[in-house]
Formats: structure tokens, sequence, C-alpha cells
């Protein structure tokens, strides 16, 4: 299967020609729900996608499965929490629960609730993850070099210890806030003609803690093609399946838009997590966020 390309067809049809084990990092948000018109996509089989999405990921690979749900009637759906189980039932480990928070401005709602603020993002693995690049940008009260100690047993003996220092900046909390809307959920205008775009920064956020460079990154639910070029900004390679040709068309010239800076560089080793806040430079503001 040709690589680093966009496939305009059902991720069911694309998924079938994948070979056992083949991916190492699904990252999507699936429509769910209703609550958004995606030019008449719906996701009515989402067992069989689940399943199918075992079957391809390797050993160690992880999924993120972004989701929130709609209220009917003052009723919430539950969706999310049925998929999560339903990833489980099939040999997923359900390996963090994450929450994707929007500022105030981001929330809805109604009067008769308090403003709905998040999302989630379900890291699932196949077996434990084999890539943990746990990102560190969570600055500390203060850092603090390693020194050595003692502690004094019940018998009244002293045990030597060796404790571990801290840097200035710690691993970050798994809430994740990111900002929306134009000027942060994307840093091209085209992006905008999807009705619900995916954050790049959390796209690549979930990239650069679940995957390593020269890794495959599948998105069956393409959008507008987020995942696809935080893929390729960060030196991964990508596939993704939209089942809507307008919508592949805006992923494709997103991509085609970073191609020419991108060749015209010296090859180099994609970011890492320490090199998040460099990226960030060379991308665009984008701490901030979205949908697919």
């Amino acid at each position: 299967m040709k690589l680093n390309d966009i496939r305009n067809e059902d991720c069911l049809d694309t998924m079938k020609i994948m070979s056992d084990a083949f991916v190492d990092l699904v990252v999507t948000s699936p429509p769910y729900d209703e609550m958004r018109e995606y030019e008449g996509y719906k996701l009515e089989s989402f067992e069989q996608i689940a399943s199918e999405l075992y079957r391809i990921v390797k050993v160690g690979g992880v999924v993120v499965w972004v989701i929130g749900d709609q209220t009917i009637k003052g009723n919430e759906t539950g969706t999310s929490f049925r998929q999560a189980l339903y990833f489980k039932e099939i040999g997923f480990n359900l390996f963090d629960t994450m929450i994707y928070l929007k500022p105030p401005r981001g929330a809805v709602g109604n009067n008769k609730t308090y403003w709905q603020s998040f999302e989630y993002m379900f890291v699932f693995s196949k077996g434990q993850p084999k890539t943990i690049n746990l990102i560190k940008d969570r600055k500390n009260k203060e850092s603090r070099k390693g020194d050595t100690g003692t502690k004094r047993l019940p018998d009244g003996s002293l045990l030597k210890l060796n404790r571990e220092g801290y840097s200035e900046y710690g691993r970050r909390t798994n809430v994740w806030m990111y900002m929306i809307g134009k000027g942060h959920s994307a840093s091209d205008e085209i992006a905008h003609k999807h009705p619900a775009i995916f954050p790049e920064k959390l796209a690549q956020d979930h990239i650069i803690s679940w995957s390593n460079a020269g890794d495959l990154v599948y998105d069956p639910f393409l959008g507008s093609g987020t995942v696809a070029l935080m893929a390729e900004l960060n030196g991964r390679n990508y596939l993704g399946s939209e089942i809507n040709e307008n919508y592949c068309e805006i992923a494709r010239e997103r991509l085609r838009r970073i191609r020419p800076s991108k060749e015209s560089q010296s090859p180099e080793k994609p970011q890492t997590p320490e090199q998040l806040r460099l990226l960030e430079a060379e991308c665009g503001s984008r701490s901030e966020t979205s949908h697919l």
C-alpha cells in the first residue's frame, strides 16, 4: 500500500487492503451523534471500524479516539462511554482517559446545564504502548538537583537514599487545553472550509507522544487533513481515509502548501518533545484548538 496518501473512500475500504499489524498510531475524531453535518457521512459501522482498527494496529500501537456526547431532551447519549467499553471488549487496553478542554468562549450548552467545555480523548493501546514520549512542558514550582540522604528504619539503623532531582519543566497532566476558532485551530485559511477543524496542536501532541520518526500514523476520518499535516511536519508517514471528495481536496491542498518550504530544507530528525516550543514557531501559534 502506498504511504503518505489520502484516499477518497470509506475507511473500511482502506483498512481491508491493509495487512495485519500495519499501523503504529491512529489519531482521529469520528463524526458522532449527528452533532455536525458532514455532508452525508454518518458513523453507522462503529463496531466494524473498531475491530478493523484492532487488526491493523501493531502490538504496542495506540489509537487516540477523540469524542463527545450530544444531549437530547436533557439526556446525554453516552456514545463516548459505549464506544470506549467496546474498544476494551475487543482487546484494547484503555491506557488513559484524557480530556480535551476548551476555554470558556469555546463552550456550548444551554441555560439548564453548566457550560459544556470538554471532549474525551481515549488513548487505547494494543498491549502496552511501545512508544511513550511524555511531553514535559508543565513548569514546576522549582527545580532541584539529585542528592543523597538517609532514612531511619524501625530497628534504628539508617538506610542510605539517592533522591532524584527534577528539572524546571515536568510532564503535563492528562487534561490538555487548546484555544479554538480562526487563528488558533489551524495555521491556514483553507482548513476552515471544513465544518469542524481538528486542532493542529492537539494532533501534534498525540503524534509526538505515541510515535517515533518514520512510524505510520493513520486517520480513518481525515476531514481537513490535520493529522496527515502534523505527521508530515514531524517526520512520520501518514495515511488518511476521507469519504467526502471536497474534504480530501482541502487536505491535499494543505499538504501541498507546506512541501515547498519543507523540501528546500536539509533533512533532519523530526521534533522531540523537548523541541515542541520551537516547532510552534515554525508552524504558527497553535498551542490551542477545535475538531477534525
